[in-house]
């Protein structure tokens, strides 16, 4: 669940700003939410502070919304999520390193950090220490909307702060950005900056307080918003309701972002404990299923990856849980559905008939003009596939879920997705045996959010207000389902 708290802007502090005025040979961002409170040349490790801006700043006490948009155009047109795990530094001598897919960035004081103690989303994150920074070295041309940073405290360390920079003259001179943010926590939370940005700019993060205290940063998404507003259907971001079971590096809770799903892989089960999409007519299209099955590389070496023959003749079809056809708007937006993190052991009976009907009715809401935020996985242990019931195939490898599970959240195409869900939103929660010979209707199905909570131990819908969520969660679906 989510808290928040925003900054606002004094009127008595805008009406001085403007009858103040500024010197031509000052810089002052061009927007009109920001409040510049003068910090003159305030050294910060070798950087001048000039000044601050004063954006609205939310919490979450986990790893928050995700608003990225993943499309086929480079990070500086649409935003990015930089998870450091493409780079590599080990010292904390300050020197760059260059990182897929954002850019080259300059650690000061700071490191990618791989232990134990370094809390991540996957095997990397970045470490700061003492007055340590952590800087873009590129800009984004044309500004970004907001940005979201991931923190925590390394290992058992105390308190520190920092705040989030801006430097709209290539890094000659710096801002702070938005509230002073306390990490304290030894989970990665997050913090979002609603900058708003529209002109050439790069953002860092410095550490302002701790000393020797070390901090952990990860999963920078920086946001441009280039959907134009009004109701047309975009590719919005796949987690923007939450990380349900917190997953991060965890074996069995490990968290793995493709462009076209997010998941928690376990690698006891084999399987993907969920996935989540965001689903709208942006993302589909005419693009024929490509049948190409394919283990996912990108999960750690020491780690099960299955394959497509390791389901041959079990009795059992290589079930999606983000479907095929909600991603053919391209080739390759196809193809990610078959990595086989996105599959589990289903019967044929309800991957052909009742799980595939309330796939097409989901995607027919979406020519509707709605947008579905929709989140699936699997639970238990045992299912009955054309060859009997069985636990496990591929040699105990691949557990063979008892139920498949989804629910769907739906709202007309639009923004500002979290902020428009009220008790009157359409929540969609199903529960299906992974059987044979069962009810082709899925409407037979249905459930609530709260019993699917209670079988599995995940908060599915944790970033909407608590009052909301509740009434949404507690309720099983009425409307009419044809």
């Amino acid at each position: 669940m989510k808290y928040f708290a925003p900054n606002y802007v004094s009127l008595f502090a805008l009406v001085s700003f403007f009858l103040i005025g500024c010197s031509k040979d000052e810089y002052h961002p061009d927007n009109s939410i920001y409040e510049e409170i003068p910090i003159e040349g305030t050294p910060l490790e070798g950087i001048t502070i000039n000044g601050e801006l004063d954006v609205p700043t939310y919490y979450y006490d986990n790893q928050g919304p995700h608003k990225h948009k993943s499309q086929s155009l480079t990070a500086k047109d649409v935003g990015f999520t930089e998870t450091f795990e493409s780079g590599s530094k080990g010292s904390y001598a300050g020197g760059s390193v260059s990182l897929s897919p954002s850019g080259d960035w300059y650690l000061d004081d700071a490191l990618l950090g791989s232990l134990t103690n370094d809390r991540k989303f996957g095997s990397k994150s970045v470490r700061i220490r003492n007055s340590g920074s952590l800087t873009m070295s590129f800009n984004m041309d044309n500004g970004a909307s907001s940005i979201l940073v991931r923190h925590a405290a390394y290992g058992s360390n105390g308190a520190s702060n920092w705040r989030l920079v801006s430097s709209y003259d290539d890094g000659v001179t710096w801002y702070f950005v938005g509230d002073t943010i306390t990490t304290n926590s030894t989970t990665l939370n997050t913090v979002t900056f609603e900058v708003n940005d529209t002109q050439s700019v790069r953002y860092g993060i410095y550490k302002i307080s701790g000393g020797s205290n070390r901090i952990n940063i990860d999963n920078i998404e920086i946001d441009v918003d280039t959907s134009g507003g009004g109701d047309s259907p975009s590719m919005d971001s796949n987690l923007t309701f939450g990380n349900p079971s917190d997953a991060a590096s965890s074996p069995n809770n490990y968290f793995l972002s493709k462009p076209d799903f997010s998941l928690s892989y376990n690698n006891s089960n084999g399987t993907a404990n969920w996935v989540s999409w965001h689903l709208s007519t942006a993302w589909t299209g005419t693009t024929s299923r490509c049948n190409c099955f394919k283990s996912d590389t990108t999960l750690p070496s020491i780690f099960f990856r299955a394959t497509t023959s390791d389901y041959t003749n079990s009795g059992f079809d290589r079930g999606h849980l983000c479907p095929s056809a909600d991603r053919n708007g391209s080739e390759d937006s196809n193809e990610n559905t078959y990595y086989m993190t996105n599959i589990a052991p289903q019967a044929p009976d309800n991957n052909r008939r009742s799980w595939a009907n309330l796939e097409s009715y989901l995607r027919s809401l979406t020519l509707e003009g709605n947008e579905v935020h929709i989140i699936s996985g699997v639970v238990g242990t045992g299912g009955t596939g054309s060859n009997g019931s069985a636990n496990t195939i591929s040699n105990g490898e691949i557990n063979v879920p008892d139920s498949f599970w989804k629910v769907a959240l739906i709202l007309p195409n639009g923004v500002n997705d979290i902020q428009r869900v009220t008790t009157s939103t359409r929540v969609i929660a199903v529960l299906v045996p992974n059987d044979q010979d069962i009810n082709t209707d899925w409407t037979q199905f249905k459930t609530t959010v709260d019993n699917i909570e209670s079988l599995t131990g995940y908060d599915l819908l944790e970033n909407i207000s608590d009052t909301i969520e509740s009434v949404l969660e507690s309720t099983v679906d009425t409307e009419p389902s044809v």
